[in-house]
């Protein structure tokens, strides 16, 4: 039995100014459905030498983390791995890990990066850590049962930094970074998105021109949300019907895109079709409505489009403060996609449009490419993805 509650998680970073490797890495190991694990590392400088570092570091912690190893061995096996900088003779990185597992019981274990703190009940609030030494290391230490709708919000040191110097002068302490998330927090919001909107913040702070890596990392507690989308008409018409009773028989959210399948919702629902003269978008095919469905939209140019949303929100989401903010079909496709939903069914008609069929461009396999492509994001994006096919 699928549980209806799930640790979500997100992150987003920014390059220090002029490198093309990010000294920050982001590693999440889920080793059964019940554990995940996940480390921000962040490598001594910028470049190509800090990349190696913290994705060294990110991937041996979470994998050990991950296989129950003793934290004291996980350290001292990451110290003894580092290669050793020829020009500072120390081997540097810093992490957060965090543990989740048996029910949503939390474990954080923090080294050198500012402090993680929680959002809980709309509010941040700090968390009860307490100090050691691990292998000659000052190590940050909590654990907690997660509630519904808690998040974990971890930064790289380039957080705090942002700004120092250019539009602030001591850079953002964590307090001012515990009330902008605070002051920019719903519980709709997903994981990516709330580290988004602090790394878009940070990014301006540095006048977009980062003295540091950064980077955020944030694990959401949330319910499980299902979302349906219908995309063309069966091979066989007389399965119209079939394909819209199961798509129908799904609970959540229903997405119908295209005319053809708009048709075929209308008649079985013995609906009308009404044109969408409200939320016009001069890029984007119009939207209709049919009562009792969420979502009407135009075909093949929609979710092209959303498939285009889905690349860059796996890159640097810098596409994330147009979509999420605008009402034409693939707009709310993609927000229903990506922030909404953390099962996705797709039902996906094989009939070739007559209109279409002799142009490769608009025809079936655009169509079948188009379905793949998409779902292959939507599994990066750690969707549970199910694509029917008619």
């Amino acid at each position: 039995m699928i549980s209806k509650i799930v640790a979500e998680y997100g992150y987003l970073s920014v390059n220090h100014f002029g490198e093309q490797l990010c000294g920050d890495n982001v590693t999440v190991v889920e080793p059964d459905e019940n554990t995940k694990v996940l480390v921000l590392a962040d490598g001594m400088g910028s470049g190509v030498k800090a990349n190696i570092l913290s994705t060294l570091t990110s991937t041996m912690m979470s994998t050990m983390l991950a296989h129950n190893i003793d934290f004291d061995e996980c350290v001292q096996t990451i110290i003894s791995t580092l290669p050793i900088c020829k020009d500072r003779l120390v081997a540097y990185s810093t992490f957060t890990a965090i543990r989740i597992y048996n029910g949503y019981q939390i474990q954080i274990y923090n080294y050198d990066n500012p402090t993680p703190f929680l959002i809980r009940n709309g509010k941040a609030v700090p968390l009860d850590f307490t100090s050691s030494i691990v292998s000659d290391k000052l190590i940050e230490q909590c654990s907690f049962k997660a509630r519904l709708n808690d998040c974990i919000v971890a930064m790289s040191d380039g957080a705090i930094h942002a700004g120092m110097g250019v539009t602030l002068n001591f850079g953002w302490e964590l307090p001012q970074i515990m009330d902008f998330v605070q002051a920019n927090y719903r519980d709709d919001l997903s994981a990516k998105a709330i580290a988004t909107t602090l790394i878009d913040r940070c990014n301006a702070l540095y006048g977009y021109e980062p003295g540091d890596d950064t980077t955020s990392a944030v694990v959401r507690i949330r319910e499980r949300k299902q979302v349906n989308l219908m995309f063309g008409p069966p091979v066989n018409p007389e399965d119209d019907a079939r394909m819209a009773s199961l798509f129908f028989a799904k609970e959540g959210k229903h997405i119908v895109s295209g005319g053809t399948t708009a048709k075929i919702v209308a008649n079985y629902l013995g609906r009308e079709i009404i044109m969408d003269s409200v939320n016009m978008d001069e890029t984007i095919p119009p939207m209709s409505i049919i009562e009792g469905v969420d979502l009407v939209t135009e075909g093949m140019v929609t979710l092209q489009r959303v498939y285009e949303y889905a690349q860059n929100y796996l890159d640097t989401n810098t596409e994330y403060f147009n979509w999420n903010y605008r009402l034409d079909g693939a707009s709310l496709i993609a927000s229903a996609l990506f922030e909404e939903a953390t099962d996705i069914n797709f039902f996906v008609g094989c009939a070739i449009n007559p209109a279409h069929q002799d142009d490769d461009a608009l025809g079936y396999r655009l169509k079948m490419r188009i379905v793949d492509q998409l779902a292959g994001c939507l599994e990066k994006m750690h969707k549970r993805i199910k694509i029917t096919y008619f």
